[in-house]
């Protein structure tokens, strides 16, 4: 897989406010094969805000039907 461009990337503590969730929920999610962390080993770990927009939107709750 290619790296995004430099300005698609985010750090950790941005990621997890994009998503909704904890920094710890974004790790466990790189560590599970769900969004991809770009970074060397030993850096700050990055993530490409197209993937974490798509996996939002997966996890919006889809609004309350009304009744006709």
């Amino acid at each position: 897989m290619t790296k995004p461009p430099r300005h698609r990337l985010v750090p950790t503590n941005v990621a997890a406010l994009a998503v909704g969730v904890s920094e710890a929920t974004i790790r466990k999610w790189v560590s599970r094969g769900k969004i991809t962390r770009y970074g060397a080993p030993n850096c700050r770990s990055e993530f490409d805000i197209d993937e974490l927009t798509r996996i939002a939107l997966q996890r919006r709750p889809c609004p309350p039907r009304h009744p006709h």
